[in-house]
Order: structure tokens, then sequence, then C-alpha cells
């Protein structure tokens, strides 16, 4: 791993205009480096704002092609019903509004470099038609059915998990085993210590002297707080922060006090949340009270299963010991529940003439001749556990109907009662076959 700013890596920092000099910032930069006079395919990964396409850039002006053209596209902001034509072009009377032929990147590129941003939103019929240019150099325009070449070389960007979106089937994994060829991870800002402040000094002198004024100084206080900021827009932030600062600030010198003006009080956290809709806003389909029955009710089914699991062992003739102690917490519960397996094993044991427990070759298995008689007493707790799951569903149908009679039945108010949005309002009255008692 290269930690050491080399005399090279330096050349290629001052030549693209990186600021930083962080160990990972270095590492991802040599590999930038080594893969540029090269042909091969390469897949960055990194935050939004992180400056992705810096490298795409690096890689390009590095390499043999660096006199071609270079064009970089943002995936996600092509609207999916035109990012075929775009890319690889179409004929006239392709489609409506195709008045004439028109060539796409992949053809206008040829020899050059094409930097495909956010490669995880392009559509999967699409991505067929990518994998091939990848693998021959083909492609095929929209509309027509002539094969025509291209010599293009391609680097895509990320900013999330493809190998996650390959498992939900939303990319192609023979395409991204293809563009991974050669992986450069950009970190994200806060991974990048004092590259923070080199960076602020760069946006505000560049902006001070664009705007013909005094650039701003940073206190020792004030940068104990920009270093603490987590920065979820990275780069981008940075510099957006520090504009706005060297522009609205009357004083040169910028205390903690003036800084934390300009920094977002809620720090954006990059870990899982609700969605954040309140009420029954008008075309809402989700509210945070509907995410909550929808946990409960998967909490419910996931139990529900659970106790059936640990049944259907019971019935089929062999559960461990060990099974048993490994997971006692759970028969702690259920028995405190009064319809769990440890209550009906106790009951079992107590009454049955035989046994429950027989040691087969040093080991502690419950077999089914040990529980003749009490099939019937099983078979009653499987039934009671299922309409356990049905509680839920239950109380959701009272507590409309409730809402519903206070209101007259007046859905509208009804589903602001509820903090619900009128169309899922009528999605429930639907489900639970509510009628009109007016």
């Amino acid at each position: 791993m290269t930690n050491s700013n080399t005399p090279e890596i330096q050349a290629v920092k001052n030549r693209f205009g990186i600021i930083g000099n962080a160990p990972s910032l270095n590492y991802a930069l040599n590999i930038a480096v080594q893969v540029a006079p090269t042909d091969l395919t390469v897949l960055i990964s990194g935050e939004s704002g992180s400056g992705k396409e810096s490298f795409s850039k690096i890689i390009h002006g590095l390499s043999p092609r660096k006199h071609g053209p270079f064009i970089a596209i943002n995936c996600g902001a092509i609207p999916e019903g035109t990012i075929d034509s775009e890319l690889f072009g179409h004929t006239k009377g392709a489609f409506t509004g195709a008045l004439d032929d028109r060539k796409g990147y992949f053809e206008t590129t040829d020899s050059g470099t094409i930097f495909l941003d956010e490669i995880g939103e392009m559509p999967i019929g699409t991505q067929s038609r990518l994998l091939r240019v990848l693998e021959n150099g083909e492609f095929i325009q929209v509309g027509s059915s002539k094969v025509k070449k291209t010599n293009v070389r391609v680097v895509a960007a990320t900013n999330v998990n493809l190998m996650e979106a390959v498992e939900r089937g939303k990319f192609r994994e023979d395409l991204y085993y293809r563009l991974n060829t050669v992986p450069i991870s950009v970190p994200p800002l806060r991974d990048r210590g004092f590259d923070m402040e080199l960076l602020f000094i760069k946006f505000t002198s560049d902006f001070a002297e664009k705007n013909h004024s005094e650039p701003v100084e940073l206190t020792e206080a004030a940068r104990k707080v920009l270093t603490s900021f987590r920065f979820p827009g990275n780069i981008r932030q940075l510099k957006n922060i520090a504009e706005q600062i060297t522009l609205l600030e009357p004083s040169r010198i910028i205390n903690a006090e003036a800084l934390e003006k300009y920094i977002p009080k809620n720090q954006t956290s990059r870990l899982p949340a609700l969605i954040r809709q309140f009420g029954g806003q008008e075309g809402s389909d989700i509210s945070e009270r509907e995410i909550l029955y929808k946990v409960l009710f998967d909490m419910r089914k996931d139990v529900t299963e659970l106790k059936k699991l640990v049944l259907g062992m019971l019935k089929g003739g062999h559960v461990s010991d060990e099974f048993v102690h490994e997971n006692a917490g759970l028969f702690q519960e259920l028995q405190s529940e009064g319809t769990g397996l440890a209550t009906v094993s106790t009951e079992i044991e107590e009454e049955s003439p035989y046994p429950l427990y027989t040691k087969e070759d040093d080991k502690t298995v419950v077999t089914i001749d040990n529980l003749q008689g009490k099939r019937d007493n099983i078979e009653d707790i499987t039934h009671e556990m299922e309409e356990e799951s049905l509680s839920l569903e239950k109380n959701e149908n009272e507590m409309i109907l409730k809402a519903l009679r206070k209101n007259n039945f007046k859905r509208k108010y009804a589903a602001m009662d509820l903090g619900i949005s009128e169309r899922t309002l009528y999605r429930k009255i639907k489900q639970y076959d509510i009628e009109d008692e007016k």
C-alpha cells in the first residue's frame, strides 16, 4: 500500500487538482496510475460527492486514449425509456419522435473513454447491451438490426454495493464481474483526516480570489468543529459550506460559533431509518404507523413460524437435548406466554406414564413414542398459536371501524385520525371487507 506521497503521485495530484495526503487516497491514486496505461475496465466505488469522476479523468488522461474523446454519463439521470438511445443511438422511425438517425455515445466516443457514473441505476435491459460492448465491442442501434463496432474503454462508478444489487436481482452478475476487473475504492472525506482542512483552505481561497475578497481563516476551535463533522455529502458538501462562509461572514476569522451556523445540526446518518412521513399526507402510500404495523405483523409471523418449526420437530420424533439447552431463552419465553413448548414438555413429563426423554448413545432425545396421548394437546396449541398471529389484524380492523364510526364513515377524516392516507384507508377497507354502516 502506498502510504507515502511519492513524486509520481504528487505530480498526478498537481496535474488533476487533487488535494490531500491521506494514505487511503494515495493508495487509490496509485492503483489509478498503474491501470491507466492498460485497456482494462475499472470500477470505482465510493460515496456520492467523494470525487469518483476525478479518478476517471486521471485514468483517461494517463492512458494512450488521452487524445481521444472522454464523456461522463450519469446513468441515474437518464430516463429508462431513452437510455438505450442515448448510449447506442437509434434509427429514423425507431420510436415516436425519432425523426432522424442519431449516433449514441458509444459510437461518438470511439477510441476514447466513457465514464458511466451510478452504474447501479442502469436498467437490466441496458445492462445486457453494455455487456455485449464490453465482451465483443459490438452494439446495435435502437430500431436497427445492423451490428456496429466500437473501440471504447469503459470506466464505471457506483455509490451502492453492487454485490447486494446482484443478490436482489437488480444488477447482472456477469456484468458486475466484467466491470470489476480493477476495483478502486475512493475514501469518504471523513476518513481523510487533515485533508478536510486542506480542502477547506483551497475552496475558500479560490472563491475569495474569484470574488476579489480576503480568504477566511479558522480558529483552533473551528477546526475541531470542522473535522468532527461527518460530511455525508463529502467534498461537494464541504465546498458548498466553504463558499457560503466566504461570501456571507463579515469577519475573515471564523470561530466555532460562526462555523456551526453553516453545519447541519442533525448529522445525516448512514444507518437505516424509518421513512420520514408524518400524518396522512395526500398521495402518500406509507406512514410510520403503517411501517410499525408491518414490523409487528412480520415479527408475529416469524415467532409463529418458529413455534411451528419446533413443534414440527417434536412430531417428527427427534429433538436433541443440546438443541433445547442452547435455546433455553426461547422456551422460557414460550412458557411465560403459557402456550409454548416448555409448558407442553412439563405437562407431558408429569402426566404421561412414559418418560419424556430416553438415552441413546449418551445423548438425550425426544421421540414421538414418548408423546403418545399428547398429539391432541400439541395440535390444540398449534391452532392457538395460529390464532395469535391474527390478533394484530383484528386490532387494526377494530381501530379502522372505530375511526370510521367516530367520523360518521367519512373516510377523509377517519384517515386523518388514523394517521394514514385516504388511499391507504380505502385499501384497508377493501382488505378487511368493511361495510358502510351509514
